[in-house]
């Protein structure tokens, strides 16, 4: 069965890039195996770090799925410390890392009316950089996110079926 590793880009257990993961992991399961990685767990990065326990279950986690979903917010036009902090761990050895050919899938999440555009951006051209593949397609992005959120939810249904819909087409290409 194929394996989706989704990281959200947010600590905060209430926040709407969780409540994304929760909704999403929802409609998914059980025709795939999706795990939620916990990137706050992470030690902030630092090259002479080395065998850190935590860091190495990441990258297993990573290395394990068949792709990676990331939700991410826009913190300050740009994706959060925690997510990048999780990348650079992942990202090592630069250019053989778990991330080169991976197949990554990006939902971004806003509170504003942009729907977190310029993070999504931003992720897109990291994921590049350390030769990962993201999948193309019409972006998913939710503005206005914290209004669409009930019981921990997503509950936008046009949003969900659309990020569904995309989504399902990523995993058949894995």
């Amino acid at each position: 069965m194929t394996q989706v590793l989704f990281i959200p880009g947010s600590l905060r257990q209430a926040s709407s890039s969780r409540a994304t993961v929760r909704a999403l992991v929802k409609r998914l399961e059980p025709d795939i195996t999706c795990r939620v990685a916990d990137p706050g767990l992470l030690p902030h990065y630092n090259a002479d770090v080395a065998n850190d326990p935590v860091v190495e279950a990441f990258n297993a986690e990573v290395a394990a799925a068949d792709g990676v979903v990331f939700v991410t917010p826009e913190y300050n036009y740009s994706i959060p410390g925690v997510l990048k902090n999780a990348i650079d761990w992942a990202s090592r050895p630069a250019y053989n890392s778990v991330f080169k050919d991976k197949p990554c899938f990006i939902v971004s999440v806003s509170g504003g009316a942009l729907g977190g555009v310029r993070a999504q951006a931003d992720l897109k051209y990291i994921l590049n950089g350390m030769l990962a593949r993201p999948f193309a397609c019409q972006e998913i992005v939710i503005p206005q996110a914290n209004a669409k959120i009930d019981d921990g939810h997503l509950a936008d249904q046009a949003i969900l079926e659309f990020a569904e819909l995309n989504l399902r087409a990523f995993v058949s290409s894995l």
